[in-house]
């Protein structure tokens, strides 16, 4: 891996996962002197991240981190909502037994880990879930930001009613019922951006495949 590469890498990862916050100056010399390079493949990094939204450079001032906003999570559980009720409905016609069994399995240590309160092992099987859900519909698109996840788990009762809501999408799509997947899976990704206290977001929601967004436990 090159120097270029090493930094790009380095900053992109600490701007996705919230080290580097919105308006944090990114000097040169300093990011070169914590990585251990000089500042010419920092130079080269940050102008790829300006590429790509995360960095403003500023002549004369220096390179500003963007971050992640507010417009950007929104965007990133919409456009979930659609993806995942699609995956859900295609799982439900796909799923394979030993899928299936893993997906079990999953739900079973999830309810475990949420009676003991491990929340940081509810976003591991979290993440498995939504990681057999495309493995279910044979899909290789499973790539979002999951620092955005993480926060979203942070709040106990948002991570016990994910863990509902993951079993209903699961008994529907064990079912082979594709279009209550379906449902179950968007509402399930939607019901996620409340978290977030978005103004408008209960008109956001609305707008959506499956608008009412209360679990079936509330």
């Amino acid at each position: 891996m090159s120097s270029y590469e090493l930094v790009y890498q380095k900053l992109r990862e600490n701007i996705l996962n919230g080290h580097y916050k919105h308006g944090d100056e990114l000097r040169e010399t300093a990011v070169g002197k914590e990585i251990g390079v000089s500042r010419t493949p920092v130079r080269e990094a940050l102008r790829q991240l300006e590429l790509e939204g995360l960095v403003t450079i500023i002549p004369n001032r220096g390179a500003f981190v963007n971050g992640i906003s507010e417009q950007d999570v929104q965007d990133i559980y919409l456009i979930r909502a659609r993806l995942e009720g699609l995956c859900a409905r295609m799982a439900a016609e796909r799923i394979d037994e030993s899928t299936l069994e893993e997906m079990e399995e999953t739900m079973m240590l999830t309810a475990f880990h949420e009676e003991q309160g491990h929340y940081d092992q509810l976003f591991k099987l979290d993440s498995r879930f939504h990681s057999l859900l495309y493995e279910a519909c044979k899909s290789k698109i499973h790539q979002y930001v999951q620092q955005v996840r993480k926060n979203a788990l942070k709040k106990e009762a948002r991570a016990e009613q994910s863990t509902k809501e993951h079993m209903a999408v699961m008994e529907a799509i064990k079912a082979h019922n594709a279009d209550e997947a379906d449902r179950l899976a968007t509402r399930h990704i939607l019901n996620s951006i409340k978290n977030h206290h978005y103004t408008k977001i209960e008109k956001l929601l609305e707008e959506q495949p499956g608008g009412d967004v209360s679990s079936d436990e509330e």
